[in-house]
């Protein structure tokens, strides 16, 4: 490939079968215990812990490793007030109108409304934003960017796990539109927000919805 720079991969750690199954099967216990919740508590979680979780994102894969993602995280609570009104102002439409009947239906289950408080409760709000395309820090020039979707949801579902591993709750908020996400955040017209990951611990005697996760047949082929 011409022009490429390669160096030799040591950071790579082969491992034995068994303890191959054994690391898979204990991660995957791990991420069964994952659940959405939508009840926090204020309890304070140290910066690192969220800044380790956007570094972890960042070692995503993506298209012609141009990293297409950008993470503003929030803990300010005036900030958080301000996320909170504006969220609240889309979903009051959203919930008053704009969702079909089929789409609130769905919604039934899990208790969902307009009303966010967990916007202002949990001590971190991160908003993830993926670059459609990028900029020439010396000409300032438009350059491009690919699989900008896939990109930014891999270091999402990164972020997500990062986050769950460190020992936190979390839910993925998808006010429709998010365009307030820019204006709060400050953030470019090249970047389009996916999510608001709030993260935080849950409150005490949280409750979530009574479901389960499709069995392996369901969404796998084997040949």
């Amino acid at each position: 490939m011409s022009g490429a720079k390669f160096v030799e991969h040591t950071t790579f750690i082969q491992r034995e079968p068994a303890d191959m199954i054994k690391r898979s099967a204990d991660f995957l216990e791990l991420m069964k215990r994952r659940r959405t919740v939508r009840e926090f508590s204020d309890r304070a979680v140290p910066r690192e812990v969220i800044e380790n979780a956007i570094l972890t994102a960042g070692r995503a894969p993506s298209g012609a490793n141009k990293q297409p993602w950008h993470f503003a995280a929030i803990s300010a609570p005036d900030m958080k007030a301000r996320f909170r009104e504006a969220a609240e102002k889309e979903e009051r439409e959203f919930y008053g109108g704009r969702a079909s009947e089929e789409w609130l239906s769905d919604l039934e289950p899990f208790g969902t409304d307009e009303h966010k408080p967990f916007l202002e409760i949990a001590p971190w709000l991160i908003a993830v934003f993926r670059q459609s395309y990028g900029t020439d820090e010396e000409t300032g020039e438009r350059t491009k960017n690919y699989y900008v979707h896939e990109s930014a949801g891999l270091a999402a579902g990164f972020l997500i796990a990062a986050l769950h591993n460190a020992g936190l709750a979390t839910l993925t908020h998808t006010p429709s539109p998010m365009g307030f996400l820019n204006e709060l955040c400050g953030r470019p017209k090249n970047e389009h927000a996916t999510m608001l990951v709030v993260a935080g611990y849950p409150a005490d005697k949280v409750t979530v919805p009574d479901i389960d996760k499709k069995p392996l047949d369901d969404f796998s082929s084997w040949f």
